[in-house]
């Protein structure tokens, strides 16, 4: 009788230690860190003119696109090999006409899922499209050749492009 109680008591600890194990610590998945990135790029749809644009923003830096100002504040990715998840928190602000800053958005966009979390405007439209320049990385040091950020290193302002987009166009009150 005795073999059989030690034997049940064995069978129940080893189903024990396998049931904890694989519930704690053989998940069979590998979780990788996410990227925390410098620059967020985003998309952005002009209604009235039907045209899209792309642009890039530093993190904590403001950039006016018609009468919205995005500023990201945090831009993570993960790495090439594992499923993509892309993750930003912005902040969108409205220019309105009397000049004032009016806050229409502020949460987390996802790449992944446009449709989710996008600044829904009745003129333009606004969705992160992915995240750029992870800390840490050759891309962060900069290129010597590129003219836009050398003519900013050295406080010169570049002449506006012929079709600049982000230019807010000129409101007429009815």
């Amino acid at each position: 009788m005795t073999s059989i109680a030690s034997t049940r008591q064995r069978f129940s600890f080893t189903a024990t230690a396998l049931c904890a194990v694989a519930l704690f610590g053989l998940s069979g998945e590998a979780r990788a860190d996410r990227i925390e990135n410098q620059v967020a790029v985003f998309s952005a749809l002009d209604k009235v003119t039907a045209r899209t644009s792309k642009f890039e923003v530093p993190l904590n830096s403001t950039v006016q696109f018609g009468a919205l100002k995005v500023t990201p504040r945090v831009c993570y990715s993960r790495p090439p090999e594992e499923q993509p998840k892309t993750t930003s928190f912005v902040e969108v602000e409205e220019v309105q006409l009397d000049g004032e800053e009016k806050r229409i958005f502020s949460g987390w966009m996802f790449a992944e899922s446009p449709g989710l979390n996008a600044v829904e405007h009745p003129v333009f439209d606004v969705w992160l499209a992915e995240c750029q320049k992870p800390r840490g990385s050759f891309a962060q040091r900069g290129n010597s050749g590129d003219a836009a950020a050398g003519a900013a290193a050295a406080g010169e302002e570049m002449p506006p492009a012929e079709d600049d987009f982000f230019q807010p166009r000129r409101r007429v009150r009815r």
